[in-house]
């Protein structure tokens, strides 16, 4: 949306492409309302509307429509489909019932709120529902305290929240770890509402009766994440919820499409990223560029933002032979 708005003020006809019936990506269907709401991405879709932007809504890319059909019909392609394939636990047990990612729920909850129908093409599921339950959130980061919060919302019991790193100190040592974010004790909107947090805690295994999610078996760990022996305990649990980060774009869709012509690289994190710089953001197929967390793997939605605009420079320069937008 980012790269569109640009695009648009610089004189081209723009089209963007959703897979959902609603525009707006993650940050409307990921990000929970009480941390966005989502006025705010329909009051600047209708500023884009305004301004001659087209939105397609329902169509899945390399799906429904072919990039090769979107590359005939227009002098340039942008694709910004963000990081959506979960990373893998490997945690024995997560094939129990009330063991999710926690994507499909965050997304489920979200359509739910949205007024529309829960199920959704890329997150599908069946209906998930914290109340009266006890809930664990595997992960530290925010998606993980967004399901904390969304938990919270929907009347859980008790959330318990299991972060494999240590305790952060309550003061940050800003020159030990400068030009970098400093390390120090955070607790989110969504933490700050009840949850039970363990730090420098392991998930061994997900623990069920008759198919279903009972329990979760943890263990403390040392500095290097390893299990220290005799620490093993086990939470209960009726709902348990992976948030663990993301390994890169959407296997169906583009990826699948442009499979061997389309370079793929894979970072220290093992995440399988679309290759292009951030430079011009060409990809290695001849007038498709990529942007966001599709490039740069799972971040910040300002980080797509920033890409975004800066693609639309490049495309811009590509098409006219310069530009005055902004990098």
């Amino acid at each position: 949306m980012a790269a569109a708005q640009q695009l648009g003020r610089a004189g081209h006809d723009v089209h963007v492409y959703e897979r959902e019936s609603r525009p707006g990506g993650l940050m409307r269907y990921g990000i929970p309302d009480f941390k966005i709401e989502k006025h705010y991405i329909d009051r600047r879709i209708e500023q884009m509307q305004g301004e001659g932007v087209t939105f397609h809504c329902g169509v899945n890319v390399g799906v429904d429509k072919p990039v090769a059909e979107l590359l005939a019909e227009h002098d340039a392609v942008l694709y910004c489909g963000g990081s959506e394939t979960p990373r893998a636990a490997g945690i024995p047990g997560d094939d129990l019932g009330g063991v999710h990612d926690a994507m499909p729920y965050l997304v489920q909850q979200n359509r739910r709120v949205g007024g529309e129908p829960i199920q959704s093409v890329a997150w599908p599921s069946h209906p998930i529902i914290a109340g009266g339950q006890h809930v664990v959130v595997v992960g530290g980061g925010d998606t993980a305290s967004d399901c904390v919060g969304t938990a919270f919302r929907q009347g859980a019991v008790r959330v318990t929240q299991l972060d494999i790193r240590p305790q952060p100190p309550e003061k940050e040592d800003k020159l030990s770890v400068w030009p970098y974010w400093a390390t120090k004790m955070r607790t989110s909107s969504s933490q700050a509402e009840g949850a039970e947090r363990e730090f420098q805690v392991a998930t061994l295994e997900f623990i069920g009766e008759e198919g279903q999610l009972t329990g979760v078996k943890c263990c403390e760990v040392d500095e290097k994440r390893k299990p220290i022996p005799g620490s093993e305990f086990v939470i209960r649990a009726d709902l348990a919820f992976i948030a663990i980060g993301f390994a890169g774009p959407a296997k169906a869709g583009v990826a699948t499409e442009l499979d061997g012509k389309m370079k793929i690289v894979t970072d220290n994190r093992r995440s399988r990223n679309v290759e292009a710089n951030d430079r011009d953001y060409r990809t290695s197929v001849d007038r498709l560029y990529a942007a966001g967390d599709v490039r740069r793997g799972q971040s910040l939605v300002v980080w797509a933002i920033r890409e975004g605009r800066q693609a639309a420079r490049s495309i811009d320069e590509a098409l006219m032979g310069s530009s005055v937008l902004p990098r």
